[in-house]
């Protein structure tokens, strides 16, 4: 089962205007090939499948530990991409809908994600296209599925590189430099795992693509507390055997800070799940939304 808590992993800063050409590029990270989504759907239905979990609980708990931080991931992108679409918001009330108030929205990139989706975030890429299942391998073989991961995870990398290549926005930017950060720690990870189970030096091909994250600017401060070292076994009490693999006595890769690694109970700090603002000539949450706002604060109010 899981826990959800209403922070994000990360701080993200608000956008300066709304730019929905740049929420289309970040929609690579969540619905591309490489994307949070589809790290998302190998690791959890690999956990899900996962054979003789007892007898390797080490790469159970490693996997399924990995898993967990995906689906804060998924959150983080989609929230990002909902900050670029939609900017500081427009509560200007009773917009006057004849006048074309959102022409320009049929010439961006994405027109959908505004016409169907009021600005929000979809598990599709940044040409539209939705994910689905065939991007997910779980094949019940531990090396192969390893491998696999190994494979996404600098896949990964690449896109979130080549992405963060297209974006001045500081919303995007710091998507691409919490995601780049901790993305690393996914490929180091599943590395030792193959090394421990095959004995073949893997971790010696990282980083691929072959830049430091040193050059990246809004990673610097993940990196300078640590957490490129850092493997959350986002549970009280569960998977401790990630240990086993993510051991204290292996070493962050060379180019990033030096430093053993941990295994560390439980979350990151995180940070606050920004507001988004209403647009009301779009209908969000509603064109005159004051009295939902009164039936909502009622409930709050009863709720407490």
């Amino acid at each position: 089962m899981f826990m959800r808590i209403d922070r994000l992993q990360a701080e993200l800063p608000q956008p300066k205007k709304p730019d929905p050409n740049a929420a289309a590029a970040l929609q690579e990270l969540l619905g591309g090939k490489y994307g949070e989504m589809s790290t998302l759907g190998n690791y959890m239905f690999q956990s899900f499948n996962f054979r003789d979990k007892t007898k390797l609980r080490p790469f159970y708990s490693l996997v399924s530990s990995i898993f967990a931080e995906e689906l804060g991931h998924v959150e983080l992108v989609s929230t990002g991409i909902a900050m670029l679409n939609n900017g500081p918001g427009d509560q200007t009330p009773e917009v006057d809908v004849s006048k074309a108030p959102f022409e320009d929205m049929k010439d961006v990139r994405l027109a959908g994600s505004f016409l169907s989706n009021g600005g929000g975030a979809m598990p599709m890429n940044a040409n539209a296209a939705s994910w689905n299942m065939d991007m997910v391998t779980t094949t019940g073989n531990i090396i192969i599925d390893l491998l696999h991961n190994f494979h996404l995870e600098c896949g990964a990398r690449l896109h979130k590189l080549r992405v963060y290549e297209t974006l001045k926005d500081p919303t995007g930017r710091e998507v691409c430099g919490y995601l780049l950060v901790r993305g690393s720690v996914h490929a180091h990870a599943y590395a030792l795992a193959l090394k421990k189970l095959t004995g073949v030096e893997i971790e010696k091909m990282l980083p691929t693509p072959n830049i430091d994250l040193s050059r990246i600017p809004e990673c610097q401060k993940y990196l300078n507390e640590g957490s490129h070292r850092r493997l959350y076994r986002f549970s009280p009490d569960d998977y401790k055997e990630a240990a086993g693999v993510w051991s204290n006595d292996e070493v962050a890769l060379p180019g990033d800070p030096p430093g053993n690694l941990e295994v560390v109970d439980g979350l990151p700090e995180g940070g606050k799940i920004p507001e988004l603002d209403g647009n009301y000539g779009a209908f969000a949450p509603n064109y005159a939304p004051e009295e939902i706002f009164e039936v909502a604060s009622k409930l709050y109010k009863k709720g407490r």
